[in-house]
C-alpha cells in the first residue's frame, strides 16, 4: 500500500475514480489528503426511553441505527450553526459524499484546528475501497465548561488515500445510502 499525493488525487479525480459531490474547492486539497467540510446533519443520542417496566436507558448498541427512536435529528439550514456542548457526544454527516475506486481505501484524521477547538473526532475506522456516500463522524466536546460552536461547511478532518495492491469488491453496508436512512418512525 502507498498514500496516494496530491497529483495522484487530482487524476484520480479526473478520471472520475475518486470523486468528491459537491465538488472540492481549492483550500481542500493538501499534499497527500483532502480536507472534508461538516454537514447539515447532527444525531444527537438519546440516553434512555419510557418502557412498560418505566425509564429505561438504551444501550449503546443503537449508535449504530440512526433512527428518531435512538437519536434527535437535526437537520440545519444555511446559516445555521449548532452549539456543541460540554462533554457532548454526536454523531455529525460530512459535507462531501465520496467515490472511492475498488483499488483504493482511505483513513480519516481530525485536523489539529478540530482538536485545538477542545474536540476529538473519533476516526477509528477506514473508508472501504469502492465505498460511495456521505460519512457519519463520531464527534465529542472534551471541555469541561465551554460550547463549541459548529459551522455546516467548515473543515473538520482530513482524508488520506491509499493504493491496495489489488481491487476489493466488498460493499459496506452503508454503501450509497443516506445518512439517516431509515430515521422515520
Amino acid at each position: 500500500m502507498s498514500i496516494l499525493t496530491k497529483k495522484e488525487i487530482l487524476d484520480l479525480v479526473k478520471t472520475g475514480a475518486i470523486a468528491f459531490t459537491p465538488r472540492l474547492d481549492s483550500f481542500q486539497l493538501q499534499g497527500h489528503s483532502v480536507d472534508l467540510r461538516l454537514g447539515f446533519t447532527f444525531m444527537v443520542p438519546k440516553s434512555w426511553h419510557l418502557t412498560a417496566k418505566g425509564r429505561e436507558a438504551f444501550d449503546v448498541t443503537h449508535f449504530n441505527t440512526p433512527s428518531n427512536k435512538y437519536f434527535d435529528i437535526i437537520e440545519l439550514e444555511g446559516g445555521q450553526y449548532f452549539d456543541l456542548l460540554p462533554n457532548e457526544y454526536i454523531l455529525v454527516s460530512t459535507f462531501e459524499s465520496i467515490k472511492v475506486p475498488n483499488d483504493v481505501m482511505a483513513v480519516l484524521y481530525p485536523r489539529s484546528s478540530t482538536n485545538r477547538k477542545g474536540m476529538s473526532l473519533d476516526l477509528t475506522g477506514i473508508i472501504d475501497a469502492g465505498y460511495e456516500g456521505q460519512l457519519i463522524l463520531p464527534i465529542r466536546n472534551n471541555t469541561r465548561s465551554q460550547t463549541v460552536r459548529l459551522y455546516p461547511g467548515e473543515r473538520l478532518c482530513q482524508i488520506v488515500f491509499e493504493r491496495l495492491e489489488s481491487p476489493v469488491e466488498h460493499k459496506s453496508k452503508y454503501h450509497r445510502k443516506d445518512v439517516i436512512e431509515g430515521a422515520q418512525k
